[in-house]
């Protein structure tokens, strides 16, 4: 294995990789577009060139797709942002990782540099990226959006681009931003790749009482298949009121925690309504950036929290590890987990069928 870390040297892969395949954001709400890109002729620091072996979308890539933040002022960008790769080029003063690697794909920083975005182009055209994106068969990416895969051994492959975003992002707000005890009293909203990660956390720290609420049954089914032990269908509701009343029955009126993974406005006030002095409500899912909830504050003037997380502020090279040791250990049991596998020139058909609610997390495989 040769690693470069003179801060004056470049590692030239011109003669490996010239181009790769892509799919670009070109227009917002139209199907990405599959073109071959142009790579730079050399890494700058900090930047490492990896060859993709799996990929995962999530609601973050529909959003960007869909234009739920508003004006796209980056387009035609590349996206993704959880992936699986191996490592085969190394710009200056990387040291945390080296040729050979297999490497977790993450958008949250981490140790290591934060190189210069990457230059891509077809032709005259730039073509956009961040420090990290997935959907390219090659990708060029900042050394601290990477965590070498020190042991991947007892679980499949196609679940590592969870580690990038889905189980770091539950991982992180069910361990560092959420105090969970095996007795309390746990309502989920969505059961998506985050929703159903966090249950299957929640199981493993020995949480009895876990509520899923969805608007999809089959998702509902996967769910309890996890260890949900509660499931209410929203849409079988006649009212946002009914819905409340039978979840506080449930739970003889005590709720200590509300995990909102949808972004779904009414979702988001309905967490909220659900709340008590005692309750943390955390909301993890972004809605559209014309949407707004309307809330009366008292609650938060008697002790209830309410607050917005950034990815569980979630520490890839510390909770990475973690996790690999909760499966290695079975006490983090996926297996139920259900993945959806699209050979990358099928992104577009991957992306409706999560967009129509089919369930579970959706994998790209190169």
């Amino acid at each position: 294995m040769v690693i470069m870390n003179s801060s004056t040297s470049n590692l030239n892969f011109r003669n490996e990789v010239r181009d790769t395949k892509a799919a670009i954001l070109r227009k917002i709400g139209q199907p990405l577009s599959l073109e071959k890109i142009s790579l730079p002729k050399e890494l700058l620091r900090g930047q490492v060139l990896v060859k993709l072996i799996y990929s995962g979308i999530c609601g973050a890539q529909l959003n960007e797709i869909s234009g739920a933040k508003g004006k796209d002022n980056y387009l035609p960008h590349l996206l993704g942002h959880e992936g699986f790769c191996e490592v085969i080029g190394i710009g200056p003063d990387v040291s945390s990782i080296g040729i050979g690697d297999k490497a977790v794909m993450h958008w949250r920083p981490n140790v290591g540099i934060q190189s210069e975005v990457p230059r891509y182009s077809i032709g005259n055209e730039n073509i956009n990226a961040g420090w990290v994106t997935t959907f390219n068969e090659h990708a060029i990416v900042s050394e601290n959006r990477l965590t070498k895969l020190k042991d991947d051994a007892n679980f499949s492959k196609e679940i590592i681009p969870l580690l990038g975003c889905a189980l770091t992002t539950a991982f992180g707000v069910v361990m560092r931003e959420t105090n969970v005890q095996s007795h309390d009293n746990v309502v989920i909203f969505g059961a998506g790749g985050v929703g159903l990660s966090i249950i299957s956390l929640l199981v493993s720290m020995g949480v009895k009482n876990i509520c899923i609420v969805d608007i999809n049954s089959k998702k509902i089914e996967i769910a309890r298949k996890l260890g949900a032990n509660l499931s209410f269908d929203s849409s079988k509701f006649d009212s946002a009121d009914e819905l409340k009343k039978n979840i506080l029955t449930e739970f003889n009126q005590k709720i200590n925690f509300v995990y909102e993974t949808s972004g779904n406005s009414a979702a988001i006030n309905m967490a909220y309504e659900l709340g008590s002095s005692i309750s943390t409500i955390l909301l993890i899912g972004v809605p559209f950036h014309d949407q707004k909830i309307s809330i009366n504050t008292l609650k938060l003037h008697f002790g209830m929290k309410f607050f917005g997380t950034e990815g569980g502020k979630s520490i890839p090279s510390e909770d990475i590890p973690k996790i690999i040791s909760l499966m290695k250990e079975n006490k983090l049991n996926l297996q139920s987990f259900p993945l959806n596998l699209y050979p990358f020139n099928d992104i577009n058909r991957a992306i409706d069928d999560l967009k129509n609610g089919i369930p579970g997390r959706f994998i790209l495989e190169f």
